[in-house]
């Protein structure tokens, strides 16, 4: 009779272990994509073209690369970039992705590859050491430096770097539209929290309309290419201070939001950049900020290669406030 009662308690004792086993292995997976990551000392910085060089911005990240330079280009022609990348090249791993329909043998090599895609690898990332991301709406471009309205956003972490590793990493081996979901969704520092998504694989549209649905005193948003209507009804339906400025080129196609938010009393309007107002931004309550290369379509979210990233930070979001005014105010 006591045997079995110790067997019993033995066989107690063992499924109790393995429940408490597997319980500990479900978190450790799913901590992967854990909310409450914190990294100290992250260091986040936005920047603008034309006012700010962002040609020189990013050549100098690539010429203080020590051990690598792995970038996602939708476009590329800066000489002086391209001068740097192959000088790099020499002493580092370097590995450059560009969309097939921007590539004219410009630059070439073995650390060179053509994303032939059926959409388009709309990227503008690179990620050096490991360590340090450079993303926004800046291609580097004469144009895209010289006479469009764009942001390049430069942060120094090891979490973020990761995810646009691992991203990188997959279009380098041709894996387009697809791939995993991102590693690390949301990253806290000090004064910071940042929110990091890939197109399609992570639903930029739906985390984009999640950001907007929490808005309590404003949205100001600066975009190229606006042509989502769940985008917009995110927008429309709130009552709280609405601004917009849409591409010019963009906002008379018959897809376009334009018009639409206009027809509804919302205070927006075309930009006046002879050029192009290449901004994807969205500026939330004056406190966080909703950027990268993702434009609000049904093309960015369901069938480009894309990224974006949302910055809770006031200091940031006063810079894209500062940027905003300056595209309003247009002459």
């Amino acid at each position: 009779m006591e045997t079995k009662i110790k067997r019993c308690n033995i066989l107690i004792l063992f499924l109790f272990l393995f429940l408490i086993s597997s319980c500990s292995n479900i978190l450790n997976k799913n901590s992967v994509n854990s909310k409450d990551i914190y990294e100290p000392n992250i260091n986040l910085n936005a920047y603008f073209c034309p006012r700010d060089n962002c040609a020189a911005i990013i050549k100098n990240l690539v010429d203080n690369a020590e051990s690598s330079v792995h970038c996602a280009l939708y476009d590329l022609d800066l000489k002086e970039l391209i001068t740097a990348i192959a000088k790099k090249s020499k002493k580092a791993d370097v590995k450059i992705v560009i969309d097939h329909n921007n590539y004219d043998e410009q630059i070439k090599g073995p650390g060179i590859k053509v994303a032939k895609s059926k959409q388009y690898m709309h990227n503008k990332f690179c990620i050096v050491d490991n360590k340090k991301v450079l993303t926004g709406s800046f291609n580097p471009t004469t144009n895209g430096a010289i006479y469009n309205n764009n942001n390049v956003i430069t942060i120094d972490s090891e979490y973020i770097a990761v995810n646009y590793e691992d991203e990188f990493n997959e279009l380098w081996n041709g894996i387009y539209v697809a791939g995993d979901k991102v590693k690390y969704e949301k990253i806290s520092s000090d004064n910071l929290v940042i929110e990091n998504y890939f197109c399609p694989e992570d639903g930029c549209k739906q985390h984009t309309i999640d950001a907007l649905s929490d808005a309590q005193e404003s949205i100001y948003f600066m975009t190229f290419s606006f042509t989502d209507e769940d985008i917009a009804d995110a927008i429309l339906f709130k009552n709280v201070d609405i601004k917009g400025i849409f591409e010019t080129t963009q906002a008379g196609s018959k897809y376009s939001q334009y018009q639409r938010l206009k027809d509804f009393g919302l205070d927006v309007k075309k930009d006046k950049n002879k050029r192009n107002m290449h901004h994807k931004a969205f500026i939330i309550d004056r406190k966080i900020v909703l950027t990268g290369s993702f434009n609000p379509t049904g093309s960015g979210n369901f069938r480009n290669d894309e990224n974006i990233i949302i910055i809770h930070n006031k200091a940031i979001a006063d810079k894209f406030l500062g940027e905003f005014n300056i595209v309003w105010n247009l002459e």
